[in-house]
């Protein structure tokens, strides 16, 4: 054999054993992130949120069920699902049945284009363009899941602003559709938040820049968003390589610095596309944030767009 036959036939085994392994292990090893945010009002006791995103459900994904379920065992304070939980018009009782003992925390909701519709066989190429127009799937049972979760106690902060009290902490969430479809009309919950909370805490699916300058400007503390899968296939010491949004590839996933005040976390969610079953060095997550005071002073007033912003981590 030449040496050209032995390089092709290196290459072609690297390439299956990779493949392989990010369709076979990867996307099946979730993983528990945690990240500490200095985001609440000066003198707070500290608030743990559990951030889920992207489930990607399918009828049958039992193990999946099943480690997300056993997250409740982490007594989080607040649970934020930031979307995309169906992968299958029969997956509403697999959400469930996963979120089942979480759904006994106080929890908020808002949906992402994979609960509105199913995903399709997409050229994966297309991933790599900044802009594509929208192929949508067929209808998903939104609607249903969406009563189960406020029948559970869960609230929908889609384009609502909400006032709440968890473990002694007052929040004021809000939140907006999904930028990914074009959904969100930020200006249905426009302006500061009332009072002085504890936590001024905005939730979106997708990271649009257009959003998270909205929740700046408005004096938001936090921002929840999903979407990114982390970028899904990452390269070694570049990282993710699209975001499939607006947001630049370095905070397609955790914890970052949007303006001078306010932090935005990605996560890199927990399930796929079922015609795109793989993951490579990034592993699908859950998150627990725990959040603790900022040090004390004046608030800043956030005026910072997001081209000012720095990544931190």
């Amino acid at each position: 054999m030449n040496s050209w036959a032995r390089l092709a036939l290196g290459a072609t085994t690297t390439a299956t054993a990779t493949v392989a392994y990010a369709a076979g292990v990867e996307r099946r090893r979730w993983t528990l992130r945690e990240s500490m945010l200095p985001v609440l009002a000066p003198g707070t006791r500290p608030l743990r949120i559990l951030h889920i995103s992207d489930l990607h459900l399918t009828p049958g994904q039992t193990r999946k069920q099943s480690w997300v379920a056993e997250l409740a065992a982490l007594e989080p304070d607040l649970v934020v699902n930031t979307g995309d939980n169906l992968a299958h018009r029969r997956a509403v009782p697999s959400v469930l049945a996963a979120l089942g003992p979480l759904l006994e925390r106080p929890g908020l909701f808002v949906f992402g284009s994979n609960d509105y519709f199913g995903p399709l066989p997409k050229n994966p190429l297309r991933y790599l363009r900044r802009r594509e127009d929208p192929v949508h799937g067929e209808p998903l049972p939104w609607r249903d899941l969406r009563a189960a979760l406020i029948e559970r106690g869960w609230s929908d902060a889609t384009h609502t602003r909400l006032t709440l009290n968890v473990a002694g902490v007052r929040i004021a969430a809000a939140g907006v559709d999904d930028p990914h479809l074009s959904l969100d009309r930020y200006r249905r919950i426009a302006g500061r938040p009332c009072g002085e909370p504890a936590l001024r805490l905005g939730l979106t699916h997708s990271p649009e820049p257009r959003v998270l300058d909205s929740f700046a400007a408005d004096g938001y503390d936090l921002v929840l968003a999903g979407h990114t899968h982390g970028g899904q296939l990452r390269v070694p010491g570049i990282g993710a390589l699209v975001t499939n949004c607006g947001l630049d590839r370095s905070r397609a996933r955790g914890a970052s610095r949007w303006g001078a005040h306010t932090w935005l976390h990605v996560s890199a969610g927990l399930g796929t596309s079922p015609f795109a079953p793989v993951r490579f060095a990034c592993p699908p997550e859950a998150t627990l944030l725990t959040l603790v005071a900022r040090p004390g002073g004046p608030r800043a007033e956030l005026t910072t767009p997001a081209s000012a912003a720095a990544h931190v981590s």
